[in-house]
């Protein structure tokens, strides 16, 4: 069963460009409709106070949802860390280095550098893309959306797919995608390489990334 994306966005509250070029249009649900789904006007104003359980879930489903993951990978990456750095932070644990840990890894994602390069308009689009061996790896093709990329790693669109009518907008994404300072792309504009590492300010996450970690580590 798919997910109303548009539903994901109004229920957290705030705007995660799930759904491409019409989260930038008018018709985008969270200018229609700014409030949760199935809310009427009644209870559109009376405000609940959220517990601290909820304010954890809520940055957990924002950033589950910013990237495309599912709660069982989402939760695998959290876990990962805390494993190496047990919440609560020991004396002169620095919580940017746990922020950086999180997304280091995610934006590492190969589904993730694509969108990042430009290449579709949503990490959605991305993943689908990768599943179906659209990309390849250091000239290997790579069907696996979780693959890790590493600074050096060059990432091609297989001269095979490069007709593909889904291509044809190819140059209209790039132009409006704001390529990070750790991807370069090409000048053909059909292949990218990682030449830095990501991290927690440039990714622009929507999210308290420390209230997740107090949220899995309860």
């Amino acid at each position: 069963m798919k997910k109303n994306k548009c539903k994901i966005c109004r229920r957290l509250g705030q705007k995660l460009f799930l759904k491409g070029e019409k989260c930038f249009s008018p018709k985008c649900a969270m200018i229609k409709r700014a409030y949760p789904p199935g809310l009427g006007r009644k209870k559109r104003r009376r405000r609940r106070e959220v517990s601290e359980y909820g304010k954890g879930l809520i940055e957990k489903q924002k950033l589950k949802s910013w990237y495309n993951l599912s709660e069982t990978q989402f939760k695998n990456y959290i876990k990962k860390i805390l494993t190496k750095k047990p919440f609560p932070f020991s004396a002169g644990q620095k919580v940017e280095d746990v922020e950086e840990a999180l997304i280091k890894k995610i934006e590492k994602r190969l589904d993730n550098v694509i969108f990042r390069l430009g290449f579709t308009n949503s990490r959605f689009q991305a993943r689908q893309l990768v599943s179906h061996c659209y990309f390849k790896v250091n000239g290997k093709p790579v069907n696996i959306p979780s693959f890790q990329v590493k600074k050096g790693d060059i990432i091609t669109l297989k001269e095979s797919k490069r007709q593909k009518t889904f291509f044809k907008n190819l140059l209209t994404y790039q132009k409006k995608s704001e390529i990070p300072s750790w991807l370069q792309l090409s000048e053909n504009k059909t292949e990218g390489k990682v030449v830095g590492e990501p991290s927690y300010k440039e990714s622009g996450a929507p999210a308290e990334i420390l209230t997740i970690f107090e949220f899995y580590s309860k």
